[in-house]
């Protein structure tokens, strides 16, 4: 396999997965801010939800900001927010299909 191939590759990896809820707030602030991005996301303001939720480390919001991600064809932002979620299912099956559309390009590229 044609090692500089991962030359194009940032050191620190390709997704940034230390986000780390706030530490400092307390159960209700969490609740609250919780339901205020509940009802951002609802309004379809995804990105601010996910503010939210990544501040709070709600991981059902986290979910379903990964799930809207999907949808909207970002695939690694989806990653991302199920990573962060801790949800390993849905994180590892991107995992797989990044990994197959990989194998396929270095397939087509040893064929050229």
């Amino acid at each position: 396999m044609d090692q500089t191939i991962f030359q194009n590759f940032p050191d620190d990896g390709l997704i940034k997965t230390v986000d780390e809820p706030n530490g400092d707030l307390s159960s209700e602030q969490k609740a609250q801010l919780n339901r205020r991005g509940n009802a951002i996301f609802n309004k379809g303001d995804i990105e601010t939800a996910r503010r939210i939720f990544q501040t709070t480390g709600y991981s059902d919001g986290l979910m379903r900001v990964g799930e809207s991600y999907l949808s909207a064809g970002q695939p690694v932002d989806a990653l991302k927010m199920f990573k962060l979620s801790h949800d390993q299912k849905r994180s590892a099956e991107l995992v797989e299909r990044a990994a197959q559309a990989i194998r396929k390009m270095l397939t087509e590229k040893e064929k050229e």
